[in-house]
């Protein structure tokens, strides 16, 4: 509270509350008697100096029985209930009772005030005042399970815990900013003061130390407890949040860890009754006096009502007590401030994905988990806060409306806390009552509109918790499709589940239930052939009781149950592989099979296998005895595992938990389970798979886990249809690809042979292969077959192939160097991986590894990424793929680094891997090239056979796309003239055809630069005939190619100009075109380009003869045309660009002797025809008369 915050309470009548209740005044004869020895001392001991805190006690001194029956007392009976039962109570015992009532764990108080921390593995249900006994909370737990903590004799004391000493050093390193650590560095810096403990609440002060910004600040701090449990704390410095502040710890770890400097006193009450008129008269009057402008106005009120005989205080016996601890109807649980939990999560829903709220929510939900080991009602309490404000979240509606599916971050939120409900259901100490109003409440949650589906999408297709799956395949689809089911579904479904059995609680209750020497019939199922019992039930379900068991704080319970689960799944797996070698036949002949399982484990929302491998490795993790260690949320280290030995195995067997754990993932990982529809489900899968696989990474393999691994290996190859790794499959089954990931590289340094197997079964992705149909159920197995004819959408499959590509390249990379090995490995890749583009990753990768920068090449992986390249270039020819330009340049390198066959062998190959274009433009002219030569250190016969092999390339592609490949084709055959003659006719021959103008006048551009300028006119004179230049198109890209082609049968004579020239008049309309070509014409020829016995007469050509009167004419008249049309739909604005049209068009006019008197009859005719546009004819008459 803050400070005057115990004036505060003076300053009102104080309530009757559970914090403060009536204490009565019972008559001298009946009460205690006063004075007895160690009522005036100051020391929390309180019957002398044999009264010291257990932690101060030497380890051989047992404790006194006072102190044993106080503790206990203390524990579990609120104080009412004492002073009820016993009529006369000796003050040194009351005394015991206030002093072992404070919580005497700082477990418990660190978890109040952290996030979370992570402790050994009695850190579940450790310290007296974890939660309260099963007389007070509800049926007894399952037998054998642990008892409530702190009941034995030997419990913790309130010295402090066991193995933790006073300062820094007992906490871990993390979490500096953390309420608990800074409230240590306060107790540890001498910050408490003035701490006094009357009754069941403590009091003191703590003053944060000076800082160069801020000055010393003390703040007033109470504390109320009962029964080992802190009910309500008060601090001066107004924190608000769900945990304890930094000084309301440094106070309780006072109390906890120096006990004996505490000053002690019996509650108020009892003070007050030892004292007489005068006394009490006295005490009243300091009081008042002490604290006159806060409490004078309180203090007159409460006389007028106690004066006034109708008043209500009158009328109850006895007056509030602070300080006498809770009434026998108070819940006993720790202080949890519910308008902060609901504030808190409010805001981070508020935040959605954004700073970190995610990992804070995650932390709440980790903070309920910790509740629920140490037995604290709060678990159940604080879950239910976070429940409520995640049904208010708006969101929840918006997304309903506009039909769209919630974030995968917020998804995953809503799996957790459907798990952590099931968990609750499943509490194996609760009581019926409390079972029954969570449930209540569960279904009303679920009824709701917007509670999220189980699945995100769909909600009808997995059977419910309390059933195993159906064991006749010839079930209707009908009978498999359920209700709506909602993330509190299963938890729902938990109410048909209890503690009962009789066999289950033999298997929870002792390391040692063996199947009996005389069995009847019922019994014989229950155990294996080793007499070791079994768990008859359906996975998820009884993964779920594992679950629930260990996290309300029954760790050798649920490792019980846990290997009875493991032996019966041991069972099933045998059994399963009987009946396949029954059938394997068959089934290898079909080559594929209808057996698959419906539920899958991995991915399950109980997620039955992730449950069993925490609860065997957190048996063989080790950690410092008592060593309490705070952490932030951002840090975590890697765990240490040692074996441990199965209490309930054979006695000739060596199998340790740890064994049991890798032996559970790699059953769970590698079973076979059809794909789950929707998209959300089948993220799931490979989510959960991954979070799976980084905890079986961070084992340490030993040779016990290498011979769990190679047996349990061994068993899925050979396991059928219950094998994903089996030699059959079902068409939708989840591929292994990751899974065979980590076992390929666990294996490899120990059973290379076996590695190498498994990774090569895993390369299979049946979806994408043509198999035969699902949809034989004509023989019924010992599990579900898949609906007929069923094809869901895989959402996944692009990561599903990104992982098969990993498995590969992690194949090939250690295969290097292993012709054998290599090939194999090849031939899968080739068979079952459908993606051009990740071919040519692994390809680019095996590349990468086969040519190292460091050190020689490796020819063996370097022949494989040229198999791989060529594969694609096979895969991508007939298709469109953006990267294929890439594709074929990077195979022509590797086929370079590969040798000269390699490359002579794809240029002799070229049509079933390349485009015309692509064999000329680029291998061909990269297989030739000078770097080539230079990086091969070619000879002359091998430069001669690439060349000639290009030159054949080259007259293909010409063959085959004239269009796209005659100027490629010339290029490459241009130092051989039979090959060149050739592609010179194949350009002819295909001139007439489909070639462009375009590509005409480039490979005539390109004979006339190789000295071949009468076959480069043949060739533009075919070009111009290609060609249609409209009026208007004066920006047209083959006007510099139609100049071009004038100019060349310019410079080669009369006689081709006048040739050319009908060509140009016929294709060519554009008036300042034509006009621009009849003035580069009139001018001397630039030489006749060497052609022998031809000479320039050095003389300007006349436009009145021929040919240039043929190109003049048609020049005249393309300028009356054009100007016609442009006159058509001219508007203002182009007025003055019109008449420097007209301009332009008189220079021509004026070439023959008469014209301008051509020019002036256009004009004339122009006024006449648009005399309308006055204007414009205004503008024509001032620049041309």
């Amino acid at each position: 509270m803050a400070e005057g915050g115990e004036q505060e309470e003076l300053l009102s009548p104080p309530p009757v509350s559970p914090a403060k209740r009536l204490c009565s005044w019972p008559s001298p004869q009946a009460h205690h008697p006063r004075g007895s020895p160690g009522a005036a001392s100051g020391g929390v001991g309180g019957v002398g100096s044999s009264c010291l805190a257990l932690g101060a006690r030497p380890h051989l001194q047992p404790e006194s029985l006072l102190d044993c029956a106080a503790k206990t007392v203390a524990e579990k009976w609120a104080y009412e209930r004492v002073e009820e039962r016993f009529e006369r109570i000796p003050e040194p015992v009351q005394r015991r009772i206030v002093y072992w009532s404070f919580p005497r764990n700082e477990r418990e108080i660190c978890m109040y005030s952290s996030f979370q921390y992570r402790g050994g593995p009695g850190a579940g249900a450790a310290g007296g005042a974890a939660g309260a006994s099963p007389a007070e909370e509800g049926p007894p737990p399952p037998p054998g399970a642990a008892a409530p903590a702190g009941s034995a004799p030997g419990a913790t004391a309130a010295g402090a815990s066991p193995g933790l000493g006073a300062g820094a050093g007992t906490v871990g390193c993390g979490g500096e900013g953390l309420p608990f650590r800074r409230g240590i560095r306060l107790l540890d810096s001498g910050s408490v003061e003035n701490v006094l403990q009357v009754g069941f609440h403590l009091s003191g002060t703590v003053t944060e130390l000076a800082t160069a910004s801020e000055p010393a600040v003390t703040y007033k701090v109470a504390i109320s407890f009962d029964r080992c449990k802190i009910t309500s704390v008060t601090c001066g410095c107004g924190n608000k949040d769900i945990f304890y502040c930094a000084h309301v710890v440094a106070l309780s770890l006072y109390r906890i860890r120096k006990p004996d400097q505490v000053k002690l006193r019996l509650p108020i009450s009892e003070t007050l009754f030892q004292m007489n008129r005068d006394q009490l008269q006295k005490f009243i009057q300091y009081l008042i006096t002490a604290h006159h402008t806060e409490v004078l106005p309180t203090a007159q009120k409460l006389a007028d009502e106690i004066l006034s005989s109708n008043s209500e205080i009158n009328q109850v016996n006895g007056a509030p007590d602070p300080t006498a601890g809770a009434s026998i109807d108070d819940e006993n649980c720790w202080h949890l401030d519910e308008e902060q939990v609901k504030e808190q999560v409010k805001l981070f829903l508020s935040q959605g994905g954004y700073y970190g709220s995610g990992k804070q929510l995650n932390s709440m939900f980790a903070k309920v988990r910790e509740m629920l080991r140490m037995r604290d009602s709060n678990g159940a309490r604080m879950l239910t806060l976070i429940t409520e404000q995640f049904m208010a979240d708006p969101r929840l509606t918006l997304w309903r409306q506009q039909g769209t599916s919630m974030t995968d971050k917020c998804r995953q939120l809503w799996d957790e806390l459907g798990a952590l409900w099931v968990c609750i259901i499943l509490n194996p100490h609760c009581k019926l009552e409390e079972k029954s109003c969570w449930l209540q409440q569960l279904q009303k949650w679920s009824d709701l509109d917007v509670c999220p589906l189980e699945d995100g999408n769909y909600g009808h297709e997995l059977p419910n918790i309390t059933n195993a799956l159906p064991q006749n395949a010839n079930h209707s689809p009908d009978s498999l499709s359920r209700p709506r089911r909602t993330v509190f579904t299963r938890a729902i479904e938990g109410r048909e589940l209890h503690w009962q059995d009789g066999h289950l609680q033999r298997i929870i209750s002792s390391d040692i239930y063996t199947s009996p020497a005389c069995q009847r019939e019922s019994e014989r199922l229950l155990f294996n052939s080793q007499g070791q019992p079994l768990w008859l039930e359906h996975v998820p379900t009884a993964c779920a009781r594992v679950d629930a068991l260990r996290s309300h704080g029954y760790p050798k319970e649920a490792l019980r149950l846990t290997v009875a689960i493991i032996n019966t799944l041991r069972l099933q797996q045998q059994r399963q592989l009987e009946i396949y070698k029954h059938q394997k036949k068959e089934l290898l002949q079909r080559g594929t099979t209808t057996i698959t399982n419906l539920e899958g484990w991995v991915g399950h929302p109980l997620d039955p296998i992730g449950c069993l491998f925490l609860t065997l490795t957190e048996a063989c993790r080790l950690n410092d005895d008592g060593y309490l260690e705070v952490s932030d949320m951002n840090e975590s280290r890697p765990p240490v595992y040692q074996h441990v030995s199965v209490a309930a195995s054979c006695p000739n067997s060596s199998e340790s938990y740890l064994s049991l754990a890798l032996e559970v993932a790699l059953m769970g990982m590698g079973q076979q389970r059809v794909m789950p529809e929707g998209l959300y489900a089948q993220d799931k899968v490979c989510r959960n798979e991954e979070q799976l696989l980084s905890q079986l990474q961070e084992l340490q393999l030993d040779d016990e886990l290498v011979q769990t691994l190679q047996k349990q290996c061994l068993l899925l190859l050979e396991g059928g249809p219950f094998s994903g790794l089996g030699e059959v499959i079902h068409r939708e089954s989840v591929p292994m690809h990751t899974f065979a990931k980590y076992l390929f590289s666990a294996l490899l340094p120990h059973d290379p042979d076996l590695s190498y197997k498994l990774g090569l079964r895993a390369m299979r992705l049946p979806v994408l292969e043509n198999s035969a149909s699902a949809g034989d159920t004509s023989h019924p197995h010992h599990m579900v077959s898949v609906v007929p004819s069923r094809y869901p959408r895989w959402f996944t499959l692009g990561h599903l192939e990104s992982q098969q590509c990993e498995l590969a390249s992690t194949m090939l990379t250690a295969a290097k160097g292993d012709t054998l090995r290599l090939r194999t490995i090849l031939e899968a890749i080739q068979k079952h991986i459908h993606s051009s583009s990740l071919i040519f990753k692994l390809a680019q990768d095996a590349f990468k590894i086969a040519t190292p920068t460091d050190s020689s090449t490796d020819s063996t992986l370097l022949n494989v990424a040229l198999e791989l390249g060529l594969q694609v270039m096979r895969m991508t020819l007939s298709t469109l793929n953006w990267r294929r330009r890439e594709m074929v340049r990077w195979l022509v390198t590797c086929a370079t680094e590969v040798g000269v066959r390699a490359l002579v062998s794809i240029l002799q190959s070229w049509y079933t891997l390349f485009t015309p274009t692509e064999a000329t433009s680029i291998v061909a002219a990269t297989a030739v090239s000078h770097t080539t030569i230079l990086r091969l250190s070619l000879d002359y016969p091998q430069r001669e056979e690439l060349a000639s092999c290009a030159r054949t390339l080259a007259l293909q592609c010409a063959m085959k796309d004239p269009q796209s490949c005659a100027l490629s084709a010339l290029t490459l055959c241009e130092k051989d003239h039979i090959a060149f003659e050739a592609a010179y006719q194949i350009a002819i021959d295909a001139a007439a055809g489909g070639m462009t103008h375009s590509q005409l006048f480039t490979i005539a551009r390109y004979m006339e630069l190789r000295g071949y300028p009468l076959r480069a006119f043949k060739l533009a004179s075919l070009a111009m005939s290609h060609l249609n230049l409209a009026y208007n198109q004066d920006t047209h890209p083959a006007i510099n190619d139609v100049l071009w082609a004038c100019a060349l049968s310019h410079s080669l004579g009369k006689n081709e100009l006048a040739a050319l020239i009908p060509l140009v008049v016929k294709s060519v309309h554009c008036a300042t075109v034509l006009s621009d070509i009849l003035r580069r014409c009139t001018v001397t020829a630039p030489g006749l380009a060497g052609i022998p016995g031809r000479r320039s007469s050095g003389k300007l050509m006349s436009t009145d003869k021929a040919p240039l009167r043929q190109l003049l004419d048609a020049t005249i008249n393309a300028y009356i045309n054009t100007t016609h049309s442009r006159l058509t739909h001219i508007s203002p604005r182009h007025y003055g660009e019109f008449i420097e049209f007209l301009s332009k068009a008189r220079e021509t006019f004026l070439l023959p002797q008469d014209g301008h008197l051509q020019f002036a009859q256009f004009i004339d005719n122009l006024k006449q025809i648009y005399k309308g546009k006055k204007k414009l004819m205004l503008l024509v008459r001032e620049r041309f008369g």
